[in-house]
């Protein structure tokens, strides 16, 4: 014991090195389970307990100059910190004034997303506290820079073909055991950017750094192969070289991943269903629905955001949602998932069958894309929304077409990243002479024309963050994610109902991001109001006051004690 606390004063990690015979004749690990035989074991299990230098050097735990005085006692910290205890403002203030830390001064001068990356990588494996604090603090002008684009440090799981039979195995060596999220990416369909295969692991990464509030979250990319000829010739790649494995292969390995997290993990474990493509994206939706807890992003998330903003916006274009058409291009997850929404609103309002309600929606492929404008003309659409991730396809041509037809168009360009967007929110305004109402999946500076000033509305980050910030409350009410499409929209009205008049004479059909956390405490609260009235809850009592309790739910990134 004497040698133990020698070893904590001198800043030093404490590892327990004897493993603890079991009956079986394993290694027990502190939470009991057999971990391995004695023949197999390679590393020792061990305990850590991180106090002193290590402390300070732990991104997950370091407070920096916010550890209070008591704390500084107890975990061995005197000398090795100034003696000012800092507030998490003045650790802001700091952060940006001082030597090391001028880095939100150093963020804003950056040209380029990928150093904005670095800069706050860099701060994240000092400070995770900090980082997250930062965001939040900034969440508007940080939040479009992807994090977990690059490999620096393990930050998820990967799972290929070459771990067949041991998926339950691998699932056991992600450090943190308390796992309520996952998102799951097989890299084949990223919006704009096509098949990353391995090197997809950006975007779940990305995702839970927005999410940000979902304590115990896994990001794991499915390896099973890539189709992209440039990544199976790069020297650097670092996944399985070799063409996608499909049928019976590809799903059989799915199975056991499934199968397996819920046996690691327990029944209310979410898995969310990241960048599949579409003959994959629904196959497992439909397979998984009704076993586990599941969510697909790009064809649930997406589609009712959107229907949000259309909502929101029939306040500016006018009539009811049944009395609009639309025009698609993409017939992907995401468009025929937004699609397909649009009808079953439609046909709840007007109780009508869902197979007229479809006549009101058009889609366009990425094979006759040439022919958007004639379609156009044809169709007469009055909201034209793009998801197809190919960059300006909404040309002059396409925008002035919607704008005869229409006083005031709906154009929603969706793809991101920028460079794929199907058309800028400058070309939209200035195109449509002022009278189009816009929105878009990447960020765009406010435009001014004619005098006025218009600001879009950006979906993508409100789609990321509205539904799963509003899942910090789902953790809380399972139930929410398993009547999901009992209560989607009731969701989806909540959003439209939060655009104010002042963001409507500004050009937004979307609440602005800086809110979100109040939109989504809101929204949250919505929906589990609903779920109580439908007999759905199943956390009792009912919380007297749900938009405080679904506050209560949510993440702070306080840095003190």
């Amino acid at each position: 014991m004497e040698s133990t606390l020698k070893a904590l004063r001198d800043g030093e990690s404490v590892l327990d090195l004897s493993p603890r015979s079991t009956v079986s004749g394993g290694v027990e690990d502190i939470y009991g389970e057999d971990r391995a035989t004695e023949d197999q074991l390679v590393i020792p299990w061990t305990v850590s307990v991180a106090s002193g230098y290590s402390l300070l050097r732990d991104p997950q735990y370091n407070k920096g100059l916010a550890f209070t005085e008591k704390e500084r006692d107890a975990h061995y910290l005197r000398g090795l910190l100034p003696p000012t205890v800092s507030t998490q403002q003045l650790q802001i203030y700091l952060l940006i004034s001082m030597r090391e830390k001028k880095l939100m001064n150093s963020i804003r001068q950056y040209q380029v997303p990928l150093q904005k990356y670095v800069a706050m990588m860099d701060l994240q494996e000092r400070n995770e506290r900090l980082f997250y604090k930062l965001l939040i603090d900034n969440v508007e002008e940080l939040l479009p820079v992807k994090y977990g684009s690059i490999f620096r440090r393990p930050q998820g799981l990967y799972i290929s073909l070459k771990e067949r039979g041991k998926i339950l195995e691998v699932l056991k060596n992600w450090p943190e055991r308390s796992i309520q999220v996952i998102v799951l990416t097989d890299g084949e369909w990223i919006l704009g950017l096509g098949d990353l295969g391995c090197q997809g692991m950006g975007i779940p990464v990305g995702k839970l750094a927005s999410y940000t509030a979902l304590g115990g979250c896994l990001p794991i990319t499915m390896d099973v192969g890539t189709n992209n000829e440039k990544l199976l010739n790069d020297e650097f790649y670092i996944g399985l070289r070799q063409k996608r494995a499909t049928g019976q292969e590809y799903y059989d390995l799915m199975h056991e991943f499934m199968t397996a997290v819920k046996q690691n993990y327990g029944e209310n474990v979410l898995v969310q269903f990241e960048d599949f493509a579409n003959h994959n994206a629904f196959e497992l939706l439909a397979k998984y629905g009704t076993t586990h807890l599941v969510f697909n992003d790009d064809i649930q998330g997406t589609a009712s955001v959107v229907l949000a903003g259309v909502v929101a916006a029939l306040k500016l274009i006018g009539g009811t949602l049944p009395e609009h058409t639309f025009l698609f291009l993409g017939a992907g997850e995401a468009g025929t998932g937004i699609a397909e929404l649009i009808a079953l609103e439609m046909s709840k309002q007007t109780k009508a069958p869902i197979e007229e309600t479809r006549k009101k929606i058009w889609l366009v492929d990425s094979k006759p894309v040439n022919s958007l404008l004639e379609a156009v003309k044809v169709i007469k659409p009055t909201v034209l929304i793009g998801s197809l991730g190919v960059g300006r396809t909404f040309t002059k041509e396409v925008v002035e077409a919607m704008t005869s037809n229409n006083d005031k168009p709906l154009i929603m360009a969706l793809s991101n990243p920028t460079s794929q967007s199907e058309c800028t929110a400058e070309e939209a305004y200035q195109w449509s002479e002022g009278r189009a109402i816009f929105a878009s999946g990447s960020p765009f500076d406010p435009v001014e024309y004619k005098g006025k000033v218009y600001a879009s509305g950006q979906h993508n980050i409100i789609s990321d963050s509205f539904l799963v910030n509003s899942g910090q409350q789902c953790l809380n009410f399972p139930w929410l994610w398993f009547g999901f499409s009992n209560l989607r929209s009731n969701s989806t009205e909540s959003l439209a109902k939060q655009v104010s008049e002042e963001n409507y004479k500004n050009g937004l059909i979307y609440p602005p991001f800086s809110n979100i956390r109040k939109i989504s405490a809101n929204i949250a609260a919505n929906v589990a109001a609903k779920a109580y009235k439908l007999g759905l809850a199943t956390r009792l009592p009912r919380p007297q006051n749900l938009v405080k309790y679904a506050e209560s739910c949510m993440y702070t990134a306080t840095i003190g004690e």
